[in-house]
C-alpha cells in the first residue's frame, strides 16, 4: 500500500517523540495502532463484501445464461419431435378419379 522503508519510519517516531514526547508515545502509538487496525479491519471487510458481490452477480449471469439455454434446447427438442412426427405422417391418400375428371 504505502512504500516506507526503515529510514522513513525511523524519522516519523523521531518526529512524534519530540512532538507528542516520552510521556504520551507509548498511548499515542497504542491508539494509533488501534485506529490503523480498525481501518484495515474496515477495508477488509469492504473487500470481503465487494468480492461476495461480484460472485453472486456472475452466479446470477450464470443461472441466466442457463435459462437461456435451457430454453433453447427445450426449443430444439420440441422441433425434433415435431419433425420426426412429420416424417411418420402417413401422405394422404389421392382423392378419387370421378367421371368429371376422365372428360378433362
Amino acid at each position: 500500500m504505502f512504500d516506507v522503508g526503515f529510514s522513513e519510519l525511523m524519522m516519523l517516531g523521531l518526529v512524534a517523540l519530540l512532538v507528542i514526547g516520552p510521556e504520551r508515545l507509548p498511548k499515542a502509538a497504542r491508539i494509533a495502532g488501534y485506529w490503523l487496525g480498525k481501518a484495515r479491519s474496515t477495508i477488509a471487510n469492504v473487500q470481503a463484501e465487494i468480492k461476495h458481490e461480484l460472485h453472486a452477480e456472475e452466479m446470477r449471469q450464470l443461472m441466466q445464461e442457463n435459462s437461456i439455454l435451457d430454453e433453447f434446447h427445450q426449443t430444439s427438442k420440441d422441433v425434433k419431435t415435431t419433425l420426426q412426427s412429420l416424417e411418420h405422417t402417413p401422405e394422404p391418400p389421392e382423392p378419387a378419379k370421378t367421371d368429371h375428371d376422365k372428360s378433362a
